[in-house]
C-alpha cells in the first residue's frame, strides 16, 4: 500500500509512505518511488503519525468513567476515527469502590489493547485548585487506596495525576512509581518551590497535567507551578501537558510552551469529555453534571469550571499550528511526544509514535485544512 501527500514530520512537501502488513516500509520523495496506485490517487494534502491521546475522559456522547466496556470501546472508537490511533482512558475523581470497580472494568481493555492503559485525575488533588473534580471525594494521599487501585488494575493505570504539596505525596507517588505508573502534577496549589521539588522527586518520567490549568496563574511575583513546570520542560526533566484548543489556554500560551520547552517535551491533549464531537446541551462527567454552551463545557455548579475539552486531537492540533507552531512540532506533541512518556516500544530501534521506516502503520491523512480524511491504524483503514 502507498499514500501520497505532504509530509511534514518527514521535511517532505511531497512524499510517498508505503505500508507492508501493519509496518511502514518506506517514506521517500515522490520522485524517487513507483507511484502505483499513489501516483493515481492522491492520498490528501498531510500524512501525519497517528495521534496518542494521553488524557481524554470520553467523546461521542460516552464516557470513560464507567463499569461498562461497551461505552469505554465507544469513546476509543469515536476518537479513532478521528484520527487517535492510541488512547488512554481518564478517570475523574469519585468516591473510592467507585473508581476501584471502574478501574476493574477497564482493565481488560487496556489488556486487549483497545486501551493504552488507565489515567487516574484524582483524587490526590488539590481541593483549592479541583477544577472539575468533584470536591467532596478530594482527599489526601492514601497509600491504602494506592495500593487497592494497583491491585484492581492488574498493570493497566498507566498515568496518576496527584499534588505535590499534600501530604503523603512523596510516598505514594513511589507506590506508583514502583508499579510502573507515569506520575504527572497537576490540580495543585503548590508553590514553586514546592513543584520543583516534586518534579525532581518524580524523575525524569515527570509529567505535569494540563499545564496552567487547575493551578495558580503564573505571577512575575509568584511563579508558581507553571514556571516551575516549564523550567523542568526547558531542562528536558519533564513533559508537559497542554490543551490547545482556544479554550483552556489562548495561542499566545501555546506559543510560550513550544517556544520554552525542550524538543518533544510538549504533550497536546484533548482533555475532552463525553461532548466531544456533539451538540451543545447536558452532560456528565462522572459524578458532576455539565453543561455544554458554543462548544465549551463548564460544570452547572462549583462556579461553572470549565470541564474538560470538546475537540479532537486533530483539532488541538490544527488550533496549536493556526496560533504559529509548526505542523510538524504540533503533530510530534500529539504522536511521538505522548509515546515518550508512555516509553512505548521502549528498546526498539524506531521510537514509537513516528512515521518513520520500521515504526508500526500508524497513520491519518487530512486535507489542506486538516479535516480527517482517512485513519490507518496498524496497517488497516478504520471505516
Amino acid at each position: 500500500m502507498q499514500i501520497r501527500g505532504k509530509i511534514p514530520t518527514a521535511g517532505l512537501a511531497d512524499g510517498v509512505v508505503t505500508v507492508t502488513d501493519d509496518v511502514i516500509t518506506s517514506v521517500e520523495a515522490a520522485g524517487t518511488t513507483d507511484l502505483g496506485d499513489a501516483g493515481k490517487t492522491p492520498g490528501g494534502e498531510f500524512i501525519l503519525p497517528g495521534f496518542i491521546d494521553l488524557h481524554c475522559h470520553g467523546g461521542g456522547g460516552h464516557g470513560f468513567s464507567t463499569t461498562d466496556p461497551a461505552e469505554a470501546l465507544a469513546v476509543a472508537a469515536h476518537h479513532a476515527a478521528r484520527g487517535t490511533t492510541g488512547i488512554i482512558a481518564s478517570l475523574v475523581t469519585a468516591a473510592p469502590a467507585d473508581m476501584i470497580a471502574q478501574v476493574r472494568a477497564l482493565a481488560p481493555l487496556v489488556a486487549s489493547g483497545d486501551l493504552l492503559g488507565i489515567h487516574l485525575e484524582g483524587p490526590f488533588l488539590s481541593s483549592a485548585r479541583c477544577g472539575a473534580q468533584a470536591p467532596e471525594f478530594i482527599r489526601d494521599p492514601d497509600p491504602a487506596l494506592a495500593a487497592d487501585l494497583l491491585d484492581a488494575a492488574g498493570g493497566a493505570i498507566k498515568i496518576v495525576t496527584l499534588a505535590p504539596e499534600r501530604p503523603m505525596a512523596r510516598e505514594v507517588a513511589s507506590l506508583f512509581r514502583s508499579a510502573g505508573v507515569v506520575v504527572a502534577l497537576g490540580h495543585t496549589d503548590s508553590s514553586f518551590g514546592q513543584m520543583t521539588a516534586g518534579l525532581a522527586t518524580v524523575g525524569e518520567s515527570a509529567l505535569v497535567t494540563h499545564l496552567a490549568n487547575g493551578m495558580p496563574p503564573l505571577h512575575h511575583r509568584s511563579a508558581g507551578p507553571v514556571a516551575a513546570a516549564l523550567v523542568a520542560a526547558a531542562e528536558d526533566a519533564a513533559s508537559v501537558e497542554l490543551i490547545a484548543d482556544g479554550v483552556h489556554v489562548d495561542e499566545g500560551f501555546t506559543r510560550l510552551v513550544f517556544a520554552t520547552a525542550a524538543p518533544g517535551r510538549v504533550v497536546l491533549i484533548t482533555d475532552a469529555m463525553a461532548a466531544a464531537g456533539m451538540s451543545d446541551g447536558l452532560y456528565e462527567l462522572g459524578p458532576q453534571r455539565v453543561r455544554v454552551a458554543d462548544g465549551v463545557a463548564r460544570l452547572e455548579s462549583h462556579g461553572g469550571a470549565l470541564a474538560g475539552g470538546t475537540s479532537s486531537l486533530v483539532q488541538v492540533v490544527a488550533t496549536a499550528h493556526a496560533a504559529g507552531v509548526p505542523l510538524a512540532d504540533a503533530a510530534r506533541a500529539a504522536s511521538s511526544a505522548p509515546a515518550r512518556v508512555l516509553a512505548l516500544g521502549a528498546g526498539l530501534e524506531v521510537p514509537a509514535g513516528t512515521l518513520a521506516v520500521g515504526a508500526r502503520a500508524d497513520l491519518v491523512v487530512t486535507d489542506d485544512r486538516l479535516r480527517v480524511r482517512r485513519v490507518l491504524r496498524a496497517g488497516r483503514w478504520i471505516k
